[in-house]
């Protein structure tokens, strides 16, 4: 019998080709075959939201090889990926294909290996039409909201702007963070530090009480404060009044879900989701591990005694578990799949397999296989150690922590090992010597910006989106710029992102509402489990929400949304100045447009133009005017255009370079938009780093330092490793 078997890429195609007998004949359909037409909405709503599938030209060629492989073939295996889209794509390739029901069969995996695929041949079943009409209403859906919503963005806005459910909630919770933080109030507050020491033995420790009530953190509220403390401590004796010694375990973290791998590749490995999600394709497609869009826990049975085989041979028997350690997870939506990321076999070390894998899939590989081996090792003991201090009427408290075992710590590798503080022998009522009093004012700190790995953790816990689509969220609402990454790879709103933010909010608030969209997403769960049909579930939403598009188009007036009031006139012609909001930024502009042109920058803008005036241009002689682009403000020719001389707006750090020794180090962009420093030397000096330098040489290997994430400096060279608190806050 002559088997066809047809997956979606042509690398998994590869792979599983290696596994199967001379029988088999793998083919890629390189992804979905079929789709909505991008030129009108495809959809008939009238009919049941009839969707009106069209095959796109890219893919004409593959279908007709393909349907001649099929008529070729006595049983043909749709082999997509085990998940809704997955199933989709199956039951699309069936619907061209043509193929008969009794030569149809789908089969699914979650790893890539000769025993899971011979499995998944052996166990076929029928196409799942409750995962097809799952996706199918998260299509339509998607595409009633963008093919109504994003027009009268374009109309009433910008041209060009788009809305759809989970992007523009994501959009809400980076604007709201961003409000945050301008509301935020610093408030000042002191720390007061004893450095003691027993037989020269010298520890810290920290003043946590004032007649027995234990001071907040913000109990030290002001230096007058501190300055009474230090006084009345003058001559004070430093004595043991209580020690405690606890021993504490801590247990393995679970292994990956596909929110907590693009977290952990975020803040481990600097990879942002979409990177993440293509090099953990590539390792799944090749075999390497396993799915890669979950949110389930479980691991297999297989995959478990594997783990313990390779923990007990690389660590140990006392690292291995008497019984396998079994996770589950918190919400009950978690069913996209069987079972966690993890290494197709465990046993496969990252130092054995670095030969296959190239650097970035290596590090994703190690990140996975530790993960998950740690998943299955014994506890980790610690002894701790709490150590009150009375000086009078005053309490400090030292704390040790001592590692008894290390436990699933050990496949974690150094950056999970835990700090020891150890502490010098002590015993109660002993009388310690002081070094001296320390005292330190410090502030609070506004709360952080979304990097991609809290935005991701942000939407998993609302219950907005699903593990395939964290990833392209995050990448479209940047291409889109509703929202930028700062030097600290932190996300930021866009003046587009917040104003169609805001216009989403006061006027469709349940395409931006959390919990609206959170049980839009349990509907749709709904409807794969089968518990609810599809076609209900979008008349419930549609039905409304197009009434409101109608309402909305006729009541909002575009100078209403982008155009703001002001109280000064129109130097040339006196009439009311307004702020507008053009395609680079706000700008100030006479209202009397197009009869008076007149406008002026705004804050920023209007800072540079007045830095920049008086500069000539050296083509034509002509005053050079700022003007703003697509990658920001430049210095062009006022003569345009008629002369197009354009010059950069240099932006210097005020850093000299290491490297060449003549040059400054200044702020640039690549071809793709990315901040980075370099030599304004160039070509002559290639010097350059991703993070914005200090000016500060490493104590260690002489190389610049830089500012790391979660306000740190490290050493801009890589394998030295330095790192420390930036206390510049």
């Amino acid at each position: 019998m002559k088997h066809l078997v047809i997956v979606e890429s042509p690398a998994k195609a590869k792979t599983i080709q290696k596994y199967l007998g001379k029988n088999f004949s793998v083919k890629s359909s390189y992804g979905h075959v079929r789709d909505l037409p991008k030129s009108k909405i495809g959809v008939d709503v009238k009919k049941g939201f009839e969707p009106s599938y069209i095959i796109p030209d890219k893919a004409k060629a593959r279908i007709a090889d393909l349907k001649a492989a099929a008529k070729k073939a006595d049983i043909v295996y749709f082999a997509t990926d085990e998940d809704r889209e997955g199933e989709a794509i199956a039951w699309h390739l069936l619907q061209v294909l043509g193929t008969a029901p009794e030569k149809a069969k789908r089969i699914t995996f979650t790893e890539i290996t000769k025993t899971a695929i011979a499995r998944a041949v052996e166990n076929p079943r029928e196409i799942d039409q409750n995962l097809v009409d799952a996706q199918q209403a998260r299509r339509v859906l998607d595409r009633l909201v963008g093919y109504e919503l994003s027009p009268l963005l374009w109309n009433k806005v910008r041209r060009g702007l788009s809305a759809g459910r989970v992007q523009s909630v994501a959009v809400r919770l980076i604007v709201e963070k961003e409000e945050e933080i301008k509301k935020f109030e610093a408030q000042e507050y002191w720390s007061v530090d004893a450095l003691l020491a027993k037989a020269g033995n010298q520890f810290n420790a920290s003043l946590k009480a004032i007649d027995g009530k234990v001071i907040g953190k913000l109990g030290l509220a002001n230096k007058e404060s501190v300055q009474d403390i230090l006084k009345n401590l003058d001559g004070a004796t430093y004595t043991i009044s209580n020690i405690t010694k606890k021993e504490r375990k801590r247990t393995a973290p679970a292994p990956f879900t596909t929110s907590t791998l693009q977290q952990a590749a975020f803040n481990q490995l600097g990879f942002s989701s979409k990177r993440t999600m293509m090099i953990a394709q590539g390792l799944y497609e090749n075999g390497f591990i396993t799915y890669m869009r979950t949110d389930s826990l479980n691991l297999s049975q297989d995959a478990v005694q594997a783990a313990t085989r390779a923990i007990t041979s690389m660590f140990g028997k006392e690292y291995a578990l008497d019984a396998p350690r079994v996770f589950t997870k918190k919400s009950k939506n978690a069913q996209e799949a069987h079972e966690a990321i993890r290494p197709s076999d465990p046993e496969k070390s990252p130092e054995s397999l670095a030969p296959e894998l190239d650097t970035t899939q290596l590090k994703l590989y190690r990140l996975i296989w530790q993960r998950m081996v740690a998943s299955q090792m014994a506890d980790a003991k610690l002894n701790q150690t709490a150590v009150d201090i009375t000086a009078k009427n005053y309490i400090f408290r030292a704390s040790g922590t001592s590692v008894i075992f290390d436990g699933f710590v050990k496949a974690l590798g150094e950056k999970a090992a835990f700090q020891e503080t150890v502490l010098p022998d002590l015993t109660e009522q002993d009388v310690l010597d002081l070094i001296k009093l320390q005292h330190e004012q410090h502030f609070t700190q506004a709360p952080a910006r979304y990097s991609e790995a809290t935005l991701v953790k942000a939407l998993e816990e609302h219950g907005i989106g699903r593990p395939s689509t964290y990833a392209p969220t995050i990448d479209v609402i940047q291409k889109r710029e509703y929202v930028v990454k700062n030097d600290e790879k932190r996300l930021a709103p866009t003046e587009i992102g917040t104003l169609v933010n805001s216009v989403l909010t006061e006027h469709f608030p349940n395409i931006v509402d959390i919990d609206f969209t959170a049980n839009m997403e349990s509907s749709l769960d709904d409807v794969a489990s089968g518990e609810k049909a599809w076609q209900p579930v979008m008349k419930e939403f549609y039905d409304p929400f197009h009434a409101l598009i109608k309402t909305k188009d006729k009541e909002l007036k575009k100078s209403d949304i982008t155009e703001e009031a002001t109280n000064e006139t129109c130097p040339k012609c006196s009439s009311p100045l307004i702020i507008k909001l053009g395609r680079f930024g706000k700008f100030k502009a006479c209202s009397k447009y197009p009869d008076c042109k007149f406008t002026e920058p705004l804050g920023d803008e209007k800072k540079m133009e007045e830095e920049h005036s008086g500069q000539i241009c050296p083509d034509c002689g002509k005053p050079l005017v700022v003007k703003r682009g697509r990658f920001g403000a430049f210095l062009g020719c006022s003569g345009y255009p008629d002369c197009k001389h354009i010059t950069p707006i240099v932006k210097e750090t005020g850093v000299d370079c290491i490297a060449c020794n003549k040059g400054k180090i200044i702020e640039k962009k690549s071809r793709r938009g990315k901040m980075f420093y370099a030599c304004n030397q160039y070509p002559d000096c290639k010097n350059a780093y991703w993070s914005k330098p200090t000016g500060e040489k490493c104590s260690q290997c002489e190389s610049m330092l830089v500012y790391g994430a979660k306000n740190t400096i490290r050493c801009s060279a890589k394998g030295c490793g330095f790192k420390k608190d930036n206390e510049e806050e």
